[in-house]
């Protein structure tokens, strides 16, 4: 004899466990609450049309209330143009807008279901009716619900996904540090910003935006480590694909790296051509080129050389990437910063005489 499967229970197969639906943990939650209603009347039927009545009520609110919760993440507050752009390269261009929109749509067909199924109470009597009346309801909230299951399925794994993900203060200075696999760049990161990111001697290592901080002036400095790129056209895997909506939608300035080391898996020519393709294809977005690994060998590109193990020309890294993250003569002297100018006193004007009453005069005569 098979064993039933309990609601909200995850359906176990050969290969490996499925989870449920959500519908099934919303309407198990939704029937719940609705089970404990406990109206109050004079006579019995009064008791019972009241009861279907908050049956209605309370459960169509409770589902309502768990189609909010599921769209909140992406409301309060509303996710960002750059969220959005990353959303769109790992989901489909508008997968998340049109969720939503189903899942809005589902609330106000059961709102209006429950204000319908309200009218229809208000005219039916006896329990066997009324016990037929709340089973028609509750099987139309359930389809409502089953409807919307592949986009909450959907807005989960678009919440879990932003949630892997750093945010990024809109509007802020951000150096995006970019290129091909292991060319050194999350070591770069760590040298430049408090930025731990994981760091290994293979390629792909990273396989998501990590963001570190650093001082800049009046103000802080986003310094984005990103996954690395291969530079095929038109052929990238969700890493590269993130990389390069993160230089497109979120960089102020990006920090191209390139190795120059005898052995590395892709050459220095290879490395060159993703550069130029990007120069193209973001005209107006800066770049600073640095030949990583200085320490491991003799320059070979002719762009300035730095070592993230030795610290050698990250002084001269930090002075290129000022230059174009802060305009010129943007940040004042120390001087002019600390020190408040004195503004000058504005000469008091004499108040005007006293005025006396002739009556108090009078007064004081006599």
């Amino acid at each position: 004899m098979k064993r039933a499967i309990r609601p909200g229970r995850s359906r176990r197969t050969d290969s490996a466990k499925v989870p449920d639906p959500p519908s099934i943990g919303i309407l198990d939650t939704a029937f719940h609450r609705a089970s404990l209603v406990t109206p109050h009347g004079e006579t019995k039927a009064a008791r019972d049309r009241l009861r279907a009545e908050l049956k209605v009520v309370r459960s169509s609110a409770t589902v309502i209330r768990h189609l909010r919760l599921e769209a909140r993440p992406f409301q309060r507050p509303p996710i960002s143009d750059f969220e959005r752009a990353l959303v769109a390269g790992a989901f489909g261009d508008g997968r998340l807008d049109r969720s939503l929109t189903r899942v809005r749509r589902a609330e106000e067909r059961i709102r209006g279901l429950a204000r319908e199924e309200e009218r229809t109470l208000h005219h039916t009597s006896g329990p066997d009716e009324l016990g037929e009346r709340i089973r028609v309801f509750y099987g139309r909230l359930s389809s409502f619900v089953r409807e919307v299951d592949p986009d909450l399925v959907r807005l989960r794994a678009i919440a879990r996904y932003l949630k892997d993900r750093p945010h990024l203060e809109p509007g802020a200075p951000t150096l995006v540090v970019a290129g091909f696999p292991n060319v050194g760049k999350s070591s770069l990161v760590a040298r430049l910003s408090s930025a731990h990111p994981k760091i290994a001697d293979y390629p792909f290592t990273t396989l998501s935006i990590a963001v570190g901080h650093a001082d800049l002036g009046f103000d802080r400095l986003q310094v984005v480590d990103t996954p690395g790129v291969l530079g095929r056209a038109g052929r990238t895997n969700p890493a590269e694909t993130e990389a390069t909506t993160t230089v497109r939608g979120a960089a102020t300035v990006v920090l191209f790296v390139i190795d120059p080391t005898e052995g590395t898996e892709h050459s220095v020519a290879e490395q060159e051509e993703l550069l130029a393709r990007w120069r193209a294809e973001f005209p107006a977005l800066p770049m600073v080129v640095v030949e990583t690994k200085s320490d491991l060998g003799p320059p070979r590109t002719g762009h300035l050389r730095v070592s993230s193990a030795t610290g050698e020309g990250i002084e001269a890294l930090w002075r290129a990437i000022r230059q174009l993250v802060i305009p010129k003569g943007e940040l004042p002297p120390m001087e002019e910063a600390i020190v408040e100018p004195e503004v000058p006193a504005t000469p008091r004007e004499s108040p005007p005489p006293r005025a006396h009453s002739p009556r108090r005069r009078a007064d004081r005569r006599r």
